[in-house]
């Protein structure tokens, strides 16, 4: 039996949930509602002090305050961290057997970054070089002809350009675009491991709940065709240490691939204008129709 207390806050979040009843967007007023619900719901089970409190107001106020609105997006990152932005993307990216994986789109994408040609390189800071390639096609097997592939990645160091105003913005970041036979190539260097930021709420967070702040090395790949669905995924390096902890939860076992040593005169070497020893990996995208 509800004790007058429990009685008074059931009420309570009867009330504000009858507020949004007028709302002319019906998919708005069942955002807010259930927003309420499931708020009142987490308040009423870990019945927070007020100083508890305040410290979540604090903790989202400094969250809001790190958003630069280009290359720092800290609530994406705290979004990434509770696993909330998974989530999202399983439910809006139930695909055909057989399409590539998706994965999280991450906070340090940056639009408008140069077009590359066919297996041109995009590393301007060192590296072990690396070649990327393989073909995009459909669910049918098709190849996709004119592909964009919007390619980003982290230096040696671990920071994105942008992030790093030490690296030229346009480093390892490109579009490239697949022939008549949906190839694409690129050119740059192996991934690395590498820490998200911890200079801010998300990581005293993460310190505070003993959790690690580690990426596994990977690719980003966001790649557009006409007709097909949009894909964000990444390439993550098999055999890194942190695949099985991934701080953000993205890895899929369908998006491993490994980086193969090649000798100085590969055919891939000569292609592309490599003039030493490399790595190689390869990799053929699925895209389902829109």
């Amino acid at each position: 039996m509800n004790t007058p207390h429990t009685a008074v806050e059931a009420a309570l979040t009867d009330q504000v949930v009858a507020r949004f009843a007028d709302t002319p967007d019906a998919r708005l007023k069942a955002l807010m509602q259930a927003l309420v619900r499931h708020l009142h719901a987490y308040v009423r089970e870990v019945e927070p002090t007020e100083k508890e409190w305040f410290a979540a107001i604090r903790f989202l106020t400094d969250t809001g305050k790190l958003c630069d609105g280009l290359v720092r997006q800290e609530f994406i990152l705290l979004s990434d961290t509770l696993g909330i932005s998974m989530l999202v993307d399983a439910i809006n990216h139930r695909q055909s057997v057989g399409a590539t994986d998706t994965t999280v789109f991450g906070p340090f994408y940056i639009a408008g970054m140069p077009e590359r040609s066919c297996g041109e390189n995009m590393a301007v800071t060192p590296g072990t070089p690396a070649v990327v390639h393989g073909y995009v096609r459909d669910t049918n097997g098709a190849p996709l002809r004119g592909a964009v592939l919007d390619i980003w990645q982290t230096a040696d160091n671990g920071m994105y350009s942008g992030q790093d105003t030490a690296q030229p913005v346009g480093n390892l970041r490109g579009r490239y675009h697949t022939d008549a036979d949906g190839y694409y190539a690129i050119r740059t260097i192996v991934p690395v491991s590498y820490p998200i930021p911890t200079d801010g709420p998300v990581g005293r967070m993460l310190a505070a709940t003993n959790r690690h702040p580690w990426r596994p090395a990977h690719l980003h790949f966001m790649i557009d065709a006409p007709g097909h669905r949009k894909l964000v995924t990444h390439l993550f390096n098999q055999g890194d240490p942190y695949l099985d902890s991934d701080a953000v939860f993205g890895v899929k076992p369908s998006l491993r691939v490994a980086y193969e040593e090649r000798a100085a005169d590969h055919p891939l070497a000569r292609r592309f204008g490599l003039d030493g020893p490399f790595r190689e990996a390869r990799y053929d995208f699925v895209l389902e129709p829109r």
